[in-house]
């Protein structure tokens, strides 16, 4: 790699050998999972591949709570002489181009795909059809939210909602005490047990309100409960953050007698959470199981962390390479993982083979397209 390349250039950044190694980790976890979404709709047809897409879906929702918690290692504190407009330009501006890029490309990309190399897919997950009419409305309505053929962008959207508010995070950070930030993590904490608190709700006799089953001041005109303003993404961040500035300190054999299990528990918990909903049909429940921000994937997703801070892996030009091409990667990486189901679904094999080798083909394919891109002025801000 020349000194002038364009991941060369990248890699001026600070680069964190656990955090490049943890970052290629969770895109390739995020890849698996989407490569389950193939498997899962097969319910109530092929049991056999509803499983094993369960299953191995389970294992890997860790993935983007870990990417919050990288970013709480990366992002905090922000520079004090940094101005609010010039945060917000630096990261905001970075991701809206790939944003716009994208949410035009992939819609593209999948109305080609099956209507004239696939137009009879076998693919029960996609959501078309794969018509003019649903393209041109793909193509304008990403200005309100994502669409099937750009699932994976509602990351970049909520990534943005994260910059806005920050800065102002970094400051609080930067002024409290150690009893002030565990005390709103205990908050945070709380707030993890809250989707299955509302689930549980009516079993208890809670009726809702006007039709909406909103809890703590949530309801149809009122969509901001008592802990919504401590919920979500940042809470993983802020925990990063507190664990940089005080490190587990304990021996290997405590750290993992305590963190396995707690995985296992976490794992325990979702799988058979997803499998007792999935029968319900009822996409707003069976996305309970797999929640981010639910307890059972934060049972999962610390443990991971621990794991590979505690690896202290050395930084290395090939991982940082990687590390940097991972956004990339998961920007573009949902169609190539359709057209790989596609690929693959006539050879036989079984779900257990195919659904690893689609994922490798999927980050080999997407790591070149990322690499291609990133070689090209022209359309190196789409992908990094």
């Amino acid at each position: 790699m020349t000194p002038h390349s364009p991941v060369a250039s990248l890699r001026k950044r600070e680069t964190i050998g656990w955090i490049d190694f943890l970052r290629v980790l969770a895109i390739a976890m995020v890849v698996v999972s989407h490569c389950c979404d193939n498997y899962t709709a097969m319910f109530g047809v092929n049991q056999d591949d509803f499983t094993i897409g369960a299953i191995i879906g389970s294992l890997m929702r860790p993935c983007v709570p870990l990417f919050a918690m990288m970013s709480g290692v990366l992002l905090f504190p922000v520079k004090q002489n940094t101005t609010l407009t010039a945060f917000y330009r630096k990261r905001i501006g970075r991701i809206l181009w790939p944003l716009i890029f994208w949410s035009l490309t992939l819609p593209v990309l999948n109305f080609l795909a099956f209507n004239y190399v696939w137009p009879d897919p076998a693919n029960m997950s996609l959501v078309g059809p794969y018509n003019v009419d649903t393209l041109i409305n793909r193509l304008y309505t990403w200005v309100f939210n994502f669409n099937y053929d750009t699932t994976p962008l509602w990351y970049v959207y909520m990534l943005i909602g994260i910059y806005l508010v920050l800065p102002i995070v970094s400051h609080w950070l930067d002024t409290a005490s150690d009893r002030d930030i565990r005390t709103v993590l205990a908050i945070w904490a709380f707030t993890l047990l809250a989707p299955y608190i509302q689930y549980f709700a009516p079993d208890l006799g809670f009726r809702g309100n006007y039709d909406n089953m909103g809890i703590w001041g949530a309801c149809s005109w009122n969509a901001f409960g008592t802990f919504y303003y401590t919920s979500g993404f940042l809470g993983y961040m802020i925990l990063a953050s507190y664990l940089m500035r005080h490190p587990i300190r304990c021996t290997a054999a405590k750290l993992y007698g305590i963190t396995i299990p707690m995985f296992i528990i976490g794992f325990a918990i979702t799988y058979l959470s997803y499998i007792s909903l999935m029968p319900t049909a009822n996409w707003n429940l069976i996305e309970l199981a797999w929640y981010f921000c639910g307890i059972n994937v934060f049972m999962m997703t610390l443990p991971v962390f621990l794991w590979v801070e505690r690896a202290k892996i050395k930084s290395r030009p090939m991982l940082t390479s990687l590390a940097i091409m991972s956004f990339g990667v998961y920007l573009c990486h949902f169609s190539i993982v359709q057209f790989g189901y596609e690929i693959l679904y006539p050879t036989g094999l079984p779900a257990i083979i195919r659904l690893p080798l689609n994922a490798v083909l999927t980050l080999i394919v997407s790591f070149a397209i990322v690499r291609l891109m990133m070689s090209t002025k022209l359309l190196r801000r789409f992908v990094a």
